[in-house]
């Protein structure tokens, strides 16, 4: 519990210097376990209110029940949700039959980017974690992007000390990423520290089959589990040698190190 509260304790700091030195802010939320965490710790940080909008990027293909956890919270917690969505390519026919990182590309990091200039977000707060995928283990928890959001992981400043790079030159977007020390077993324990509900994916619904992380339909896979608790998810996590994201199609090869250097999250 003390390191969690430790964790608890760094990402609210860093929620808080992300509200103090960004005028025009706003969070990513996906309804996953990690920027749902992260969603906890911004009503913690700021006493129960969420000062910036939520940015919920949808591709045409979300899971149905993933939309009534968003819905649901929205109006119990009054949250400001924006969704942001590529219509243009909805339209076309855009999807994973045409390729994993083409659909992502346009379903994904199109729609945020069409979204961040719509509304002129200058820094945009992430729930991603160093441990999950190789290359955001290389980020920085406030990362300079491109104008148009591509991320060049060989121009990144030190981070020493938790002394954070808060300032940057005008016209600069910036990622915010208060979650990047947590890992895959922290996330859950400190779900379980805080009794905070999940969408009902992540559990066994009676097919020995449940997901470990969300994505769209067509490009995410089940994992053979039982687990219908978050307490039997943690014993799991203690003994797994598989991958969080082995289910996810579009990280297959260096899918997802294309995407980010994109501008995806």
């Amino acid at each position: 519990m003390q390191h969690l509260r430790a964790l608890e304790d760094q990402s609210v700091y860093i929620l808080r210097e992300a509200y103090k030195h960004f005028r025009d802010l706003a969070m990513l939320w996906s309804m996953g376990k990690d920027s749902t965490v992260l969603l906890w710790l911004a009503r913690k940080a700021f006493f129960g209110h969420v000062p910036f909008p939520l940015v919920h990027i949808d591709t045409g293909y979300e899971m149905p029940e993933l939309i009534e956890y968003r819905d649901r919270l929205s109006r119990e917690w009054k949250l400001n949700v924006v969704v942001g969505q590529n219509k243009e390519a909805l339209v076309s026919g855009m999807g994973p039959e045409q390729g994993r990182v083409v659909c992502c590309t346009a379903m994904k990091v199109e729609a945020l980017k069409q979204t961040i200039a719509q509304h002129g977000w200058t820094a945009v707060i992430l729930g991603i974690r160093a441990d999950e995928e190789g290359t955001r283990a290389k980020e920085r928890y406030f990362s300079l992007r491109g104008k148009d959001g591509e991320w060049n992981f060989r121009d990144q400043p030190p981070e020493l000390w938790d002394q954070y790079k808060t300032t940057f030159a005008p016209g600069s977007h910036v990622r915010v990423h208060p979650l990047l020390d947590w890992t895959e077993l922290n996330i859950w324990e400190y779900l379980e520290l805080e009794r905070v509900q999940l969408p009902t994916p992540y559990f066994d619904q009676g097919a020995g089959t449940r997901y470990r992380s969300l994505g769209c339909v067509p490009c995410t896979g089940t994992i053979a589990s039982c687990a219908t608790t978050i307490p039997q998810i943690i014993t799991e996590l203690r003994t797994t040698a598989t991958a969080e994201r082995a289910g996810r199609a579009q990280d297959e090869g260096r899918g997802m190190e294309t995407l980010r250097k994109l501008g995806h999250m």
